[in-house]
């Protein structure tokens, strides 16, 4: 007699043969079938099969529906047969992924993972990922059709995100000028326009913190200076009003000229602090339920008016002063615009901000340089074109005017370009063969997840929809789908792990053969043309994305090592190479790096970076630091920075290359050390293992001569 079961967790309890009855009968009412006596009559003949084991032989679950499967078959109750084998299935994908999800919060409570490097290590950020945990698990195994979902957990391409796949979209140039105007409300009750640069200011972080907790990307602010000049020409009339104010109390009268002087005065000391408070805001204020600082980003430089002028001098003196202690802000994402006629030659009226702002950026790394002069870039001129995060661009629109405000990144999927390398052996016939096949997939599952994200309310978006912050969206309602506003976004495909996909095809990757380069151009106009493809198939609109590799500095390599073992060049490390970068242990020229990284900007319209690394800060020689950024501009680069160490002990501020574990003027082990990770700042603490693989074997690209060491090392002399 059969009186115990097996449970998977290896528990004994007590057999029911009423269980296995109503599996069988749920099964057939599936298909039709409503006689519950068969189902009877069946578990009879189960247990009669079951009796003919030995009689201490203890059934598992899984022998047991073995055992009802087999007869199902056997007595010809196929469609039955089939229902219970696809219920089985659906049941034991549920079990897996309540194991799955139970392990990935087991190690979140040990230690937030560190796939974002601005997500600390608080409970807040712990329970925000376990959310995402549960969430990613929900939609691998609920929601995505088994194609995209393999493709993803194979890694075949990676679906970023993916646990706001159906929830909210990636990233937003944010109308800040009509946000001030108008004022807005952030869910507790309505904010006045602001009369002043301080409250602006202010104000502003308010907007990027409000909006970060509708969405899963970046926040930013396309025209920085000119939206916030506004607000430097009314404090200044403030000022004005006050002083005759006072002077009138005082019963004194004075010349407008003078009055006007001291006004202005007054002015440029409130802008600074509006802008000191501007930064200090966005390196505390949290959002997503105090889980990280609001992702963002700003864009300036190319306001010649004396006001807007103002507030991009005013912003590069706070950020080159630091926080506190003299700490490296972290953001925002400072983007310095460059425009022949603006601010590029010494004649330019904004030659000399663009002068302060490498002064800044050779200190403290921020500002990146936008060029808005390139081919790509060139043609949007009037209209600037803004970069976003650490590479986002966002500008030609099928719906519409090709605008930067009010638009941004909706989601995008990055294809792993060396497995497509590894497959083909060398065989390029069949490389490209397999590059269309998974570009065309990874287009199918943008739209799968577009048809999600179109059905979303208004509602769902308190904020960004709310305050109708998209495009197209002023005359929705709440209970209105966004699709309307947001088909103005993009979906963008990005690829990964150029040089590793070359040197699995040709044995040399684009830095070390002139051949490789070419075949690496061919590559990526090839993605570029069938993305415009895809744009003219789909009447949406498809960009390529040279994708940050900080997620995936080490997913795919992981996978592909456990799949084809250790490749030499391809494989051999723990992460592959950032989008179209020649890899960072290759040692190259900093201005061949540039020449040979240039030309593919043009073709990922949906964003790119390139940057060279420096020993150290260097401060010693803004003439070099030109030299590089005047390189990119001429090699037809979108945007660009320089990469250095900057390191700072927090507890007695000093700051520069601390190359010991110690601080050599305090003693302390309390420092920081700043990098650029993906194209954004963070600290070396917090990027993952894969990502701290990278950064240890990144390569000089310029070394400094002797007399900008000297400079640099008087300067760190005279801090101390």
């Amino acid at each position: 007699m059969i009186t115990q079961i097996r449970k998977r967790d290896d528990r004994v309890v007590p057999f029911n043969e009423t269980k296995i009855t109503n599996a069988i009968f749920k099964a057939a009412q599936s298909v039709g079938g409503e006689d519950r006596q068969t189902a009877m009559e069946i578990t009879l003949d189960v247990i009669k099969e079951m009796k003919t084991y030995p009689a201490d032989h203890i059934f598992t679950v899984e022998e047991i529906q073995d055992t009802v499967e087999k007869i199902l078959i056997e007595q010809g109750h196929a469609r039955t047969a089939k229902a219970y084998i696809l219920y089985r299935e659906k049941r034991s994908m549920v079990r897996e992924g309540r194991t799955e999800l139970m392990d990935a919060v087991a190690e979140i409570l040990k230690e937030t993972n560190r796939d974002n490097a601005n997500v600390g290590n608080s409970p807040s950020a712990k329970v925000l990922q376990i959310s995402e945990a549960a969430s990613k698990n929900y939609y691998l195994k609920r929601v995505l059709p088994p194609e995209f979902a393999l493709a993803h957990q194979e890694g075949d391409f990676y679906i970023h995100d993916l646990s706001w796949y159906g929830k909210t979209f990636t990233c937003l140039q944010i109308p800040l000028d009509r946000m001030l105007r108008e004022g807005f409300n952030n869910g507790h009750g309505y904010i006045r326009p602001p009369k002043g640069i301080k409250t602006a200011a202010a104000l502003a972080a308010i907007v990027l913190q409000s909006n970060q907790n509708d969405m899963h990307g970046g926040q930013s602010f396309a025209y920085f200076d000119r939206d916030m000049g506004e607000y430097v020409e009314l404090e200044f009339l403030r000022q004005q009003k006050i002083l005759r104010e006072e002077l009138a109390e005082l019963g004194l009268a004075t010349e407008d000229a003078r009055l006007n002087k001291v006004a202005l005065a007054r002015t440029e000391d409130e802008t600074y602090q509006a802008m000191e408070g501007f930064i200090y805001n966005l390196n505390t204020m949290h959002s997503r339920a105090g889980a990280q600082v609001p992702f963002s980003s700003i864009n300036f430089g190319t306001d010649t008016s004396w006001k807007g002028r103002m507030i991009t001098e005013k912003f590069l003196l706070a950020y080159e002063k630091g926080l506190g202690k003299g700490e490296t802000p972290l953001f925002p994402n400072a983007c310095f615009k460059i425009k022949v006629g603006v601010n590029y030659e010494p004649e330019d009226p904004n030659y000399d901000l663009f002068v302060l702002s490498m002064k800044v950026a050779c200190m403290r790394l921020f500002p990146n340089f936008s060029f808005q002069d390139s081919s790509f870039n060139g043609p949007y001129r009037d209209e600037e074109v803004a970069y976003m995060g650490c590479r986002t661009r966002v500008i030609s629109d099928i719906f519409g005017m090709e605008v930067t405000n009010g638009r941004g990144n909706l989601s995008f999927t990055t294809i792993n370009l060396p497995r497509l390398a590894i497959k083909a052996e060398r065989n390029m016939a069949a490389f490209w063969r397999d590059l269309d096949d998974i570009f065309a997939l990874a287009v199918r599952q943008l739209l799968a997840r577009y048809d999600v994200q179109k059905n979303l309310k208004v509602r769902d978006f308190p904020f960004l929809m709310g305050q109708r912050l998209y495009v197209d969206s002023q005359d929705l309602r709440e209970s209105d789908s966004v699709e309307k506003a947001i088909r103005h976004g993009s979906l963008s495909v990005g690829f990964i792990g150029l040089a590793e996909c070359l040197k699995a095809l040709v044995g040399k990757h684009h830095g070390e053969s002139d051949s490789a380069q070419a075949l690496g151009l061919s590559i990526v106009s090839h993605l570029r043309q069938m993305a415009d493809e895809a744009t003219q198939r789909h009447h949406l609109n498809f960009t390529l994305l040279a994708t940050p590799a900080e997620q995936l500095s080490g997913k795919f390599t992981k996978l592909d090592v456990a799949r084809y073992g250790v490749i030499p060049g391809v494989t051999d490390k723990e992460w592959y190479t950032n989008s179209f970068h020649v890899p960072v242990e290759y040692e190259i020229d900093a201005l061949k790096k540039i020449a040979l990284e240039g030309p593919y900007h043009k073709y990922c319209n949906a964003g790119h970076i390139s940057y060279v690394e420096l020993p150290s800060a260097p401060k010693g020689n803004l003439e070099a630091f030109e030299t590089l950024v005047r390189a990119m501009y001429d090699n037809d680069m979108g945007y660009g920075a320089v990469n250095f160490p900057v390191d700072i002990c927090k507890d007695c501020g000093l700051n520069g290359v601390i190359e010991t574990e110690f601080c050599p003027k305090c003693g302390s082990g309390n420092i920081s050390r700043v990098r650029r990770i993906t194209g954004y700042l963070s600290t070396l603490d917090n990027f993952n293992d894969s990502k701290l693989a990278e950064a240890k074997a990144r390569r000089v690209h310029m070394k400094l001569p002797p007399a900008m060491r000297q400079a640099e090392a008087a300067a760190e002399k005279a801090e101390k």
